[in-house]
């Protein structure tokens, strides 16, 4: 194993002659795809890995300056792919990741056949022409929420996110990943996220891209799905699905898994474009 694989954890299940590649978002690490890869592996080559900062990864490796911006995720996918010599691939990307496939993609076109977002947001932050959801005061109460008690930052955030109460399958797993996170690298990847503006990278992008959004999502409005599906430079198509919550592929599989499945498995059409 590489040096890029051991730090990320990278697995690689199947043998399919197509490869799937599964980024996982903010909070969560490549366990969040527990319901997705059993229905993958008996057709296509599944590439799993973990964000640095996640949990399971060396919080040494964490690099907060390279981390401040989508890019440093973006170099890390791509020397992932570089060093398992995949030279083309299905991403399919949860939140923070659907942005940084996006990023990816524009630096390297050729090893992306399709890119599925599934509760992406170039922007968190409203503007006066924009509703990206969140005002800044919201984000800086939010912040100090999690500098001043981050366990109990948890309690309150993973129901909301996932959307259910601190007894649901799904809270419980999305308050794990998040407890297994140290709290300053998951304050500064937080800050990232909620600071970021790449609205104006969307037109570069000329992969095709599969915009999955949930109908009732805290953290991404619907708007924020037609924008993206709007300011694409190449082909893309939205399905907004009935659940709720920023997870669904964790919080609600039976509905999302079949979804996800037909966007892997069918192209977007010319005339969807």
């Amino acid at each position: 194993m590489g040096v890029v694989e051991a730090a990320h954890n990278v697995k690689v299940l199947g043998s399919g002659e197509r490869t799937i590649v599964l980024g996982h978002g903010f909070g969560t690490d490549q366990s969040v795809w527990k319901h997705l890869v059993p229905h993958l592996v008996d057709e296509y080559r599944v590439v799993l890995y973990d964000n640095m900062g996640a949990g399971p990864t060396n919080p040494d490796y964490f690099d907060f300056e390279r981390y401040a911006s989508l890019e440093g995720y973006a170099y890390d996918l791509l020397a992932i792919l570089e060093e398992l010599q995949i030279t083309s691939c299905i991403f399919v990307g949860h939140s923070l990741s659907s942005m940084t496939g996006v990023i990816a993609s524009i630096f390297r076109p050729d090893l992306f056949s399709k890119i599925i977002l599934i509760s992406a947001s170039p922007r968190f932050i409203n503007t006066d022409d924009y509703y990206g959801g969140f005002e800044q005061e919201d984000i800086d109460q939010l912040c100090g929420a999690m500098e001043s008690n981050y366990k109990a930052w948890i309690s309150g955030f993973a129901p909301l996110a996932v959307g259910g109460d601190m007894d649901s399958v799904a809270v419980q797993e999305f308050s794990r990943t998040l407890f297994n996170m140290r709290p300053d690298i998951a304050l500064s990847v937080f800050r990232t996220i909620f600071n970021f503006d790449l609205r104006g990278f969307l037109s570069r992008v000329t992969v095709p891209c599969h915009i999955i959004q949930s109908s009732k999502d805290l953290a991404v409005p619907v708007a924020v799905a037609e924008y993206i599906h709007s300011n694409l430079g190449g082909k893309s198509i939205v399905e907004v699905v009935s659940t709720e919550g920023h997870l669904p592929h964790l919080s609600a599989p039976e509905l999302t898994i079949p979804v996800l499945l037909r966007h892997i498995q069918h192209d977007i059409d010319a005339d969807a474009a």
